[in-house]
């Protein structure tokens, strides 16, 4: 709309990407304050809370907690970006598509889980992989096909392509979203334990996709210049401001949860935006937590099966510092410590090439 509205009335300030990132943040941001309560007072109406796993007894106290707040924020981010962004851009597109597709699985899981108040109910974990690859071969297909997005490969501290995956670059974009997106729906276990790691990751992702979007700043940094790709940037401002808002009521202790809403559009974005940015090796570091999180999973779920023992007290790990007694607010604010640490080690591995 406001980039419309530059093109109608010549109004120059509102071609710059910055300024409408900016107006973006502060719309999601006040809508999203505006709404939350709005949307805690209904579900506390109908009874809309998380179910708590049987397996997670510590977190009892939380049974009466309202979820699905992930909606909220995904309306406010959708919003600003509609009034905010180009919406002929084709990244934009295909970045809104990504949070409300992903958001969509996320919305089913959850409603089914409610409804039933059974943590085990919702989506069977065969039925969202199933919906995941769906979204993932559909935006990746997309990028190549229509959006003729670049499909060459990079690494950190080189600042040539490595090589150029060709259409090998769709299962290789469908793995990154899968694993992306599980991995930050594995993270949201603890009062703002992804929220904020989410908004230090987009926050670094959004610098890069900017700089790659920007003829000058790609040509200083050594990186490859993607026309157009760095209106997504309004996108991202918005989805911070949006995550701050929901923060106000998601930090310890919460007043509301995310869900499987929040967290698997949290994730998909992640993933889409590691991508448009040639960060997808990068994004190890730029997503360190979630990572550590699902790497403690795995290890876990492996090591039972071929030792018969357990490495961790429970996984993912954020349940194994429970369980040895760390307070829940001090698990939080040290794994958010290491998010910000990580990103900015990204930065400056992104720089050096």
């Amino acid at each position: 709309m406001l980039y419309e509205l530059y093109l109608l009335l010549d109004f120059n300030l509102l071609q710059y990407s910055t300024v409408r990132a900016g107006i973006g943040f502060i719309i999601a941001f006040i809508l999203t304050m505006y709404l939350m309560p709005k949307y805690l007072a209904w579900a506390i109406s109908k009874n809309a809370n998380q179910p708590i796993s049987k397996y997670v007894p510590a977190h009892d106290s939380k049974a009466k907690t309202p979820t699905m707040g992930g909606a909220i924020f995904i309306f406010g981010t959708i919003v600003a970006s509609l009034i905010s962004a180009n919406l002929s851009n084709l990244y934009v597109i295909a970045g809104i598509f990504t949070i409300l597709g992903f958001g969509f699985i996320g919305f089913k899981d959850d409603i089914g889980k409610v409804l039933a108040g059974d943590n085990l109910a919702g989506l069977s974990p065969k039925a969202k992989l199933v919906y995941q690859l769906i979204f993932g071969l559909i935006i990746s297909t997309f990028l190549v096909v229509i959006a003729d997005f670049p499909t060459t490969f990079y690494l950190p501290f080189i600042k040539t392509p490595i090589f150029d995956l060709g259409y090998f670059a769709i299962p290789f974009w469908v793995f990154i979203f899968l694993a992306t997106s599980n991995a930050v729906n594995l993270t949201d276990g603890l009062d703002g334990l992804a929220t904020v790691p989410s908004i230090i990751a987009f926050a670094s992702l959004g610098l890069i996709i900017y700089a790659t979007g920007h003829a000058l700043f790609s040509q200083y940094l050594l990186i490859e210049n993607i026309k157009g790709v760095g209106e997504v940037t309004i996108i991202i401002s918005s989805f911070i401001g949006a995550l701050l808002a929901f923060l106000w009521y998601n930090c310890y202790p919460a007043e509301i949860f995310m869900g499987d809403t929040g967290s698997l559009s949290l994730g998909g974005f992640l993933a889409y935006l590691a991508i448009i940015g040639k960060g997808e090796i990068l994004l190890i570091l730029i997503g360190i937590i979630f990572v550590i999180e699902t790497v403690s999973v795995i290890l876990q779920v492996g090591s039972y099966k071929i030792r018969k023992e357990r490495i961790f007290l429970m996984a993912p790990i954020h349940h194994h510092f429970e369980l040895k007694k760390w307070a829940e607010n001090k698990i939080i604010v040290r794994f958010w410590m290491i998010a910000f640490i990580a990103n900015i080690l990204a930065l400056i591995t992104f720089k050096i090439r």
